[in-house]
């Protein structure tokens, strides 16, 4: 099979061409930049810009692709409108260029559960629900959502929407937990618990393979068709995450110390002004504190398991180790992250 990945270079998508390739797949890369890709020689590199478009047509042509697993995507920003030139536009750019091909493949967008929005205690988060976003973030994966929809008249599209990935490469949530606990203060935004589903990477490459092979296509209407949670089933607290952190670790349970919203959106605020001047954005923002207040972001893999035939073989805290390892020096929000950082 031949295959078309965009957010190639990410997380995520790393993982995944590996896996393709171990399956015997070809595997084509939609890249911005082709000297920073560091792939598999094995890989073929194409250039093209979501965000503007450029090199987009040809290269979606060129690939000659059965199968597009898209990836790509924007997930912390400098300002709350830089989710959507590549979120939004970008998707939506994909998917009219390839609506425009003779015989378009099989498209599997991975959205978040920021799109679907916050779950409640108890009561995970399902696919029927309507979707309730939050953050400038889960709306703009929102709006690629409904971009697929508009060609899926053209488009065999399936979408998945995965919440917390950690795992090997994660530069984002482990190592903003393991810093954390290494302070031994774990802040949250309000007071009671929180809860989050997770996947781990390898469990969502297989549960993007799968769908990229069976299982439903969306619709034009708003329906929940096509529409796959693929979270661990568990709802974990993030209190017992930081503590099995620091048990693998050597440390003592970090000390939860609540924060007032007022306080933590000030706090972002600060955050965003220095990220801005140092032209870098930050996971700790505006956006996710909107996010982080909420008690639960949960979901299940009910449908997953039925239709594609994917069930999580890795469940926390299963590979903290091996993820742990190769840590990078970590910059920690003073928040628990509600979003995947998945691509």
């Amino acid at each position: 099979m031949r295959y078309l990945v965009t957010g190639a270079t990410g997380f995520v998508g790393r993982r995944l061409v590996r896996r393709l390739l171990l399956d015997g797949h070809t595997v084509t890369a939609l890249v911005r930049d082709p000297a920073r890709a560091e792939l598999p020689p094995s890989v073929t590199v194409l250039t093209a810009d979501l965000a503007d478009g450029r090199g987009l047509l040809r290269a979606v042509a060129e690939a000659g692709a059965d199968r597009v697993i898209h990836l790509a995507g924007t997930v912390k920003a400098t300002r709350p409108a830089g989710y959507a030139p590549v979120n939004a536009d970008g998707t939506r750019r994909l998917c009219e260029a390839l609506a425009g091909l003779p015989a378009p493949p099989r498209l599997v967008y991975c959205s978040s559960l920021a799109a679907a929005g916050p779950s409640r205690p108890g009561r995970p988060r399902r696919e029927t629900d309507p979707p309730e976003p939050v953050s400038a973030y889960g709306r703009g994966k929102l709006a690629g959502e409904l971009a697929l929809r508009a060609v899926a008249d053209r488009v065999p599209g399936t979408v998945l929407r995965p919440p917390i990935v950690h795992g090997p490469g994660d530069t984002e949530f482990l190592p903003a937990l393991l810093a954390m606990v290494r302070r031994g203060v774990l802040p949250v935004c309000g007071t009671g618990p929180r809860l989050y589903s997770l996947i781990h990477v390898d469990d969502l490459c297989r549960a993007l393979v799968a769908a990229a092979e069976r299982g439903a296509t969306v619709e034009h209407r708003a329906s929940a068709r096509g529409v796959y949670h693929v979270g661990d089933g568990v709802e974990h607290h993030y209190q017992d995450l930081a503590a099995d952190v620091a048990a693998l670790v050597g440390r003592r349970p970090p000390r939860t110390v609540p924060v007032p919203r007022t306080v933590a959106m000030a706090t972002a605020w600060g955050a965003e002004l220095a990220a801005r001047a140092r032209g870098r954005p930050s996971m700790f923002a505006r956006d996710k504190i909107r996010e982080a207040r909420f008690p639960a972001w949960t979901c299940g893999h009910d449908r997953a398991a039925r239709d594609l035939g994917f069930v999580p073989e890795t469940v926390w805290p299963a590979g903290l180790a091996d993820a742990l390892r190769p840590t990078a020096p970590p910059v920690p929000p003073p928040v628990p992250p509600s979003a995947p950082t998945a691509v």
